[in-house]
């Protein structure tokens, strides 16, 4: 944190009642159990949680006050508020408040956890930069990661993710990014938006909830892109591409791929660059050209830019390559999993199969939050993996069952994960390359932890 906040702050966001005197704070706590002298203590609730059982924890522990919903018998300050969650977005937007730093912030369906830690990659070359943790980007995370900023950070790169309408709103509110980037709208969360167009409204929320002088950079490949640009109205407005097809602000060129990497040509507005990229896929250059325009428009030059993209790894859980049993080759992509994401991992599987002349098999379980498009999307996932020519589907989940049908001959559906992997540990061989896909509620990771690295006979 930045100094000090006060309980009182508050008052000026929203409804507030004071229990005891004012306190100030530089640390903010939402674990009781984590909680030491000096915290404050904010008791979060929601439909599995209730903090306010756990106030008389954090005053135990010395806290110097609690936001709480209802408020506690103990002997510490409280600021009793309708919603505490609000609460702690508003002390995060206060501390942001407080920072020179600029701050960039990242929304879509697909991609922004790469161009999020793309970005920081390329700004922390030559800014001390405050990158999103992991998956910090919900209206807990974002907060967390707004209380974190310091007065030595120059750059603050903000991933915001929503599961219904409004979620993005706020989240862009309370960060209030110099420059915002929508990487794209596809089919995830689509039972929380209530459908596709839902999502491209949500997303677009990041769009219409920045300040009328601060940039928007958006997907010239995005079929919303023309959508997005009306919304952002007199805002500054920038395009990036990463097809190679499509004019744009910042675009790549010139785009040779292999199974494992890709090369390219950057065009920017401050001049051009070669480019190499460790990473699979031509979304992931869609990506790479995202987090450069980003970047860029940060500060960033071009030469740290490339320096950068060629020396980041694959996300954890998404489009990792590996050592299987057996001396097969592994592609975990367990992370998460939506319909679009699923055609572009296929896709990279089935480049390195054809390159490295290998078995290719798809390990696959459910895609959640379909909502009515589900039988649909995991009809045409079965479909389009055999039109692309992967040799072999195993699945397990009840939706994938539908992608089995769908697939016909080579498909295996089983009953469990345990089953799975029994018959993963007898197949796999030195001739195989598999992929392991899921949605996160899936657990697909599971699968990976049992068929990577060492032969197991």
């Amino acid at each position: 944190m930045i100094g000090y906040l006060s309980l009182s702050q508050l008052f000026a966001f929203m409804p507030a009642k004071l229990i005891g005197t004012d306190v100030e704070f530089d640390r903010v706590n939402t674990d009781s159990r984590t909680t030491g002298a000096g915290d404050l203590f904010i008791a979060l609730t929601g439909e599995h949680f209730d903090g306010n059982k756990f106030v008389d924890v954090a005053a135990r522990n010395q806290a110097s006050g609690a936001i709480v919903s209802e408020a506690q018998t103990v002997d510490i300050p409280q600021l009793v508020v309708r919603d505490t969650v609000q609460a702690l977005g508003w002390l995060g937007h206060l501390n942001r408040s407080k920072s020179r730093a600029t701050v960039v912030g990242i929304t879509g369906s697909q991609g922004k956890t790469t161009v999020k830690e793309l970005t920081g990659a390329i700004l922390a070359r030559k800014f001390c930069t405050l990158v999103t943790r992991g998956n910090l980007n919900n209206n807990i995370g974002a907060p967390k990661m707004l209380l974190e900023i310091d007065a030595s950070h120059e750059r603050v790169v903000i991933e915001l993710g929503a599961n219904a309408r409004g979620e993005i709103a706020w989240g862009t509110r309370i960060t209030d990014p110099h420059i915002v980037l929508l990487n794209n709208a596809a089919e995830t969360h689509v039972e929380g938006f209530g459908g596709l167009q839902g999502v491209v409204n949500g997303k677009g929320e990041i769009i219409d909830s920045s300040p009328s002088t601060h940039t928007v950079i958006l997907n010239a490949d995005d079929p919303h892109f023309s959508v997005w640009q009306q919304r952002a109205g007199n805002r500054r407005c920038l395009s990036f591409s990463g097809s190679g097809a499509v004019v744009a602000d910042y675009r790549a060129r010139l785009i040779e791929t292999c199974s494992e990497r890709s090369r390219f040509e950057l065009y920017t507005p401050i001049g051009a660059i070669e480019c190499e990229l460790p990473l699979p896929g031509l979304h992931n250059i869609s990506n790479a050209t995202a987090a450069a325009a980003l970047a860029i428009e940060a500060g960033a030059s071009l030469v740290d830019t490339k320096t950068a993209l060629a020396s980041v790894h694959a996300v954890y859980g998404r489009l990792n390559r590996m050592a299987g049993i057996h001396g097969s080759r592994l592609i975990d992509d367990s992370y998460n999993a939506s319909p679009s994401s699923f055609r572009a991992a296929i896709e990279v599987l089935q480049q390195a199969a054809r390159s490295e002349g290998l078995h290719s098999v798809l390990i696959a379980g459910d895609m959640a939050e379909l909502g009515e498009m589900s039988d649909q999307a995991h009809h045409f996932l079965g479909d389009f993996a055999k039109a692309e020519g992967v040799n072999e589907l195993w699945v397990t989940g009840k939706a994938s069952a539908i992608v089995a049908t769908a697939f016909g001959n080579g498909a295996l559906h089983f009953k469990d994960k345990s089953s799975l992997i029994a018959h993963a540990l007898q197949v796999l061989s030195p001739n195989h390359i598999a992929l392991v896909k899921g949605s996160r509620s899936a657990g697909m990771d599971e699968i990976v932890e049992k068929i990577k690295n060492e032969d197991r006979h």
